[in-house]
């Protein structure tokens, strides 16, 4: 390679006498950061610090890319320059990867055909003067790139070197953008922040509770919340009109790639208002923040309403994926045509048969109908049924038990046509929509019909306020969302009669086909909330221990309100085009609960268990 020297030197000779630029973000340690300098700064002196993200050596010339949390900067070395660079080249000759530096040179053009368009930095590079190990570095345990195969076990227990990466600060970056834009836009309208404790009353609320001894009162504990709704109501009734707060929440339930222990919402809360205030509110700024804090388009506003039982009919779940239109359909009475005992069986039972229109698959292999039917199987189902509308004639079981005039009755019910499959489940009405559901989902996907760079939302409401379950061989009603959710005007006297027919004043907002929210206009009436407590199965010593502070609070004048918490981590996670909420958290938990970087939950001293009179005893065993 030719000496640089002798084509730079009229370059190096003016950067002697430039100005070295000057930083907003500069320190005594740095002028400039490694994603900040341009062709513009070609003359001046400059300081970088940062980490070895690569190195080139090519015997007398030396190249190292340093990288901080704002880029990538080029710097040569060439021992040719100065006495000083051959010093500088000596003493960077011994860095490795990941090791800090602290760099002192000129920034000059690049050699001409050399320039990296991919980096702001990439028509420049900085001619080493000085350099300064500021701490050596062990090989890392997996490459600091952004496609990186080292399993994610791994990578939480480094998570500080993971987060070195470009994809997890472009992750955080984003978080930030959006806490910030959502503090801007509620402080715009006149809400105030406020921190609600943190250390608070065990009162289950359907997820168990992480429980925190007293030291001061022995064999008492506290709760950290599982959310603030209480005390943000509380709040509503001290007239604190407009309340948020991005609050940490803490739930001890088994984990999802969207779950975690611990998660942080947006929460909300205003009074003397109805769902379209709360809804309105929620939804101009979901359509600010994302016009403002990525490069994606919202499919359709204002967001679609859609009813619960429309969203269970039509899509098999409550938060249905509007990206794209593969609806299903319910075969009812259609299903009886023909002699297809499969279809008969389950009708006479109650249960359903729905379909699938997949478009333009007609023409799958058996290999790839067995592996549907083996993924319905796996989620529960019976089975499943395929029929093929190809060019020559429909192909599949159904064929043989109906008539094709039969045949096409049903197709059309299906609004099927040549070059289509039709997929069809019979069974229980919650299997049925959860197969289907499942399906359009993986059908969505290989069909390629989901742009990624679109964000469909929508808000799904009428709820039933109740449910039935069972809970240890006995039915009981359940809350669909939780027992603070009002009803509709004139439901009241249902919960008299018919319960079950109530509808609740409950909205949910829906992103991608995730659950990114939830509200409800609340109930602020004692003896109504007294009511639904006790539908739910608490004893009035339960709903005093428990409740008792609320509904007493109700009593002083509790105005009509209501609210919604957005999950923040999902929220990210979805619009940073990611699959799981662990890659937006700074430190997560692992899948089974564990944090791999602080290998918690350990053990704790004796001593400390004595502090807060508490004694072990041997987990029992299963017999």
């Amino acid at each position: 390679m030719a000496s640089r020297s002798t084509k730079q030197s009229g370059a190096s000779r003016s950067a002697q006498r430039a100005t070295a630029p000057t930083s907003s973000l500069a320190t005594t340690l740095r002028s400039v950061t490694c994603g900040e300098l341009t062709a513009a700064n070609v003359g001046q002196n400059v300081i970088l610090t940062g980490w070895v993200a690569h190195r080139r050596d090519y015997g007398k010339l030396l190249f190292i890319d340093l990288r901080d949390r704002y880029g990538l900067t080029q710097v040569v070395f060439d021992p040719e320059r100065s006495p000083e660079a051959a010093a500088a080249h000596e003493v960077a000759n011994s860095a490795r990867l990941e090791y800090v530096l602290r760099i002192e040179g000129v920034v000059v053009h690049r050699l001409p055909g050399k320039e990296n368009p991919a980096l702001k930095t990439g028509d420049i590079e900085v001619e080493a003067q000085r350099v300064e190990i500021l701490n050596a570095a062990k090989v890392p345990p997996f490459p600091i790139a952004d496609h990186v195969s080292a399993d994610e076990a791994l990578r939480l227990r480094y998570r500080y070197l993971d987060l070195r990466r470009d994809t997890m600060r472009a992750n955080l970056e984003l978080r930030h953008r959006v806490v910030k834009h959502i503090r801007d836009y509620m402080d715009e309208r006149g809400f105030l922040e406020v921190e609600t404790p943190i250390l608070t009353k065990s009162t289950p609320e359907g997820a168990r509770d992480y429980l925190v001894p007293s030291r001061l009162y022995p064999g008492e504990f506290y709760a950290l919340p599982q959310a603030p709704q209480q005390f943000k109501q509380l709040l509503m009734v001290a007239g604190i009109d407009r309340y948020f707060q991005i609050a940490r929440c803490f739930r001890d339930e088994d984990l999802r790639a969207d779950r975690q222990p611990e998660f942080t919402q947006l929460d909300v809360e205003m009074s003397f208002v109805g769902e379209e205030d709360v809804m309105g509110l929620i939804e101009g700024m979901l359509i600010e923040l994302i016009t403002s804090a990525t490069g994606k388009r919202i499919k359709q506003t204002p967001f679609p309403r859609i009813a619960f039982d429309d969203a269970m009919e039509r899509y098999g779940n409550d938060r249905p994926d509007l990206r794209f239109d593969l609806p299903l359909v319910s075969l009812g009475d259609t299903a009886r045509i023909g002699s297809f005992k499969v279809f008969h069986d389950a009708l006479d039972r109650g249960d359903v048969v729905k379909g699938l229109r997949v478009p333009g698959r007609a023409t799958a292999t058996r290999k790839e109908l067995d592996e549907l039917t083996e993924f319905a199987k796996n989620l529960g189902a019976k089975g499943l049924v395929t029929l093929a509308l190809l060019p020559d004639g429909p192909k599949g079981p159904l064929t043989k038990f109906t008539t094709p005039d039969e045949l096409a009755q049903i197709t059309a019910r299906m609004n099927g046509e040549t070059g289509d499959l039709l997929l069809f489940v019979a069974d229980e009405p919650k299997v049925a929509n959860d197969v289907l559901s499942r399906l359009r989902s993986r059908m969505g996907e290989q069909l390629g019909l989901i742009d990624p760079d679109e964000v469909a939302l929508c808000w799904v409401v009428d709820f039933p306020l109740l449910e039935v379950i069972e809970d240890n061989g006995v039915q009981r009603y359940h809350a669909t969302h939780n027992p603070f959710s009002g009803m509709r005007p004139g439901d009241e006297p249902l919960l008299d009669t018919d319960p079950l027919a109530v509808t609740a004043r409950q909205y949910d907002i829906v992103c991608n086909g995730y659950e990114i929210g939830g509200g409800s206009i609340r109930i602020n009436i004692a003896d109504l909330q007294r009511k639904v407590f006790q539908l739910l199965g608490l004893s009035e010593e339960q709903i005093v221990e428990q409740f008792g502070h609320m509904l007493e609070a109700f009593e002083f004048g509790a105005p009509p309100h209501g609210g919604i918490a957005l999950g923040i981590d999902r929220l990210v996670m979805l619009l940073a085009g990611g699959e799981t909420i662990r890659d937006v958290i700074v430190f997560p938990k692992m899948q089974n609960g564990q944090d791999a970087l602080m290998r918690a939950p350990s053990p704790v001293a004796e001593e400390q268990l004595r502090d807060l009179h508490l004694r072990l005893r041997e987990p029992e065993r299963p017999r």
